[in-house]
């Protein structure tokens, strides 16, 4: 009897420690619970940090605000926040990071199309949402990606359109950083001045690596193009670090803005506060917002982005914008869903509509891009820009362009079609094809 009360009485002892392991593993998996991860993939560090680091900044008083406003289905965010350090592979390597190890429930980055491309593989094969904010050259709508930047017909067409039309421009030169976003923009960009009678000798194409500082001999191309007896201007795809050397080189030989214009596809505020600015008076940039846009929202979010960094000088930029509109984007579809769950909140958003911070309000469309009005900025001496010219409405972007042989047949559409390039001709989607 002993014995087998013993028995019993170990028996018991084990199930109460199976219990209490079980308990506690709940109470491990209710703690993880208890806030929604969000990832911020971003460079802090190499030739990037000078445009990313800003955007780290702002997804970091996004989600404060939001929390402060009770968190998303009652819970709070939680920053998880990486550097992928300008170094393209090892975005993958912390997109993938982020979602199999800090169990992000959505990531919020990438500059560069080259770091954008990189993830797209994680993203696909891990069901993860990736929200990305910066124009691009398009050609592309994967289903866990949102593009909340621009798409050529929204930055890159109306730039030319302006250009042309208000400046009599009739030379081209199209100047970018050597990577598939200036390659594949000023690809549609050839194609479409051609469509519009311009000749291939007055188009100058040239590319130069990330961080290039030596722009003398360049610009004295650029100089020399531009001195045919027409009319001049570069639309320039450079990004990042190299913008600062370039801006000073014209400067250097001389090139004002009544001579050549350049209108500047990756130049925001937040590019020029690191240079002298006067010299520059009268270049122009394009994009989908402008710090000194005057509406009563971007008041409102430019004085929270200065009591946030605690610093008045503080610029606002259009990509930040991007994430300011992805983000509430975002929290609204997962309250719509009533879930995280990938699948739920990638089926929720198309629809979504967001009020931008320029008067607007964008709408996600079913290809995953979203509608942006179109400004051109002039540069001023204090690094702020005049809106010289604006589009009368809001744009819906166009995943595919129809200038691009290869391009012009497919539409993407993930509500309808369930896919990303669908060819209106063959009537077939070319993913599932493959």
């Amino acid at each position: 009897m002993l014995g087998l009360l013993g028995q019993a009485t170990k028996g018991f002892g084990a199930l109460a420690a199976a219990a209490a392991i079980v308990g506690t593993m709940g109470m491990g998996v209710a703690k993880a619970q208890e806030t929604i991860k969000v990832g911020i993939l971003h460079s802090l560090s190499g030739t990037m940090a000078i445009s990313e680091t800003t955007l780290k900044d702002a997804m970091l008083m996004l989600i404060e605000e939001q929390n402060k406003k009770g968190g998303v289905l009652g819970k709070k965010l939680e920053a998880v926040v990486v550097d992928p350090a300008s170094n393209w592979p090892l975005f993958a390597e912390k997109a993938r990071e982020l979602i199999t190890k800090d169990k992000v429930a959505a990531v919020f980055g990438c500059w560069t199309s080259v770091s954008r491309k990189s993830v797209l593989p994680v993203f696909k094969e891990l069901n993860n949402i990736l929200f990305y904010p910066v124009q691009y050259e398009g050609e592309e709508s994967e289903r866990n990606v949102f593009y909340t930047g621009a798409a050529p017909n929204q930055q890159a067409i109306p730039a030319v359109d302006y250009l042309a039309n208000e400046e009599k421009v009739e030379r081209w030169v199209l100047a970018g950083t050597d990577y598939v976003y200036p390659r594949t923009t000023n690809k549609i960009l050839e194609a479409y001045l051609k469509s519009r009678g311009v000749k291939a000798e007055d188009i100058m194409i040239n590319y130069t690596p990330f961080g290039h500082s030596d722009w003398q001999t360049i610009v004295s191309d650029i100089k020399k193009f531009g001195s045919a007896g027409k009319k001049t201007a570069v639309v320039s795809t450079i990004n990042g670090d190299a913008n600062v050397p370039f801006y000073k080189e014209l400067s250097n030989q001389g090139i004002s803005a009544k001579d050549i214009p350049v209108v500047a596809f990756s130049v925001g505020e937040e590019e020029l506060a690191g240079i002298d600015t006067k010299p520059l008076a009268g270049h122009l940039a394009a994009w989908n917002y402008f710090m000194s846009i005057d509406t009563p929202e971007n008041k409102d979010f430019i004085a929270k982005w200065h009591a946030y960094t605690k610093d008045p000088k503080r610029v606002t930029n259009d990509p930040m914008e991007a994430h300011y509109i992805g983000f509430n984007m975002w929290v609204k579809a997962v309250e719509k869903a009533g879930t995280t769950d990938q699948d739920k909140v990638i089926a929720a958003l198309p629809g979504i509509k967001q009020a931008n911070l320029t008067g607007g309000v964008s709408e996600m469309l079913p290809n995953h891009h979203i509608t942006k009005p179109v400004f051109i900025g002039e540069i001023e001496g204090n690094g702020q820009f005049d809106v010289v010219w604006k589009t009368k409405d809001l744009i819906p972007g166009e995943a595919w362009s129809r200038y691009l042989e290869g391009s012009k047949s497919l539409v993407a559409d993930w509500v309808k079609l369930n896919c990303g390039n669908f060819d209106t001709v063959k009537n077939v989607c070319l993913s599932a094809a493959k």
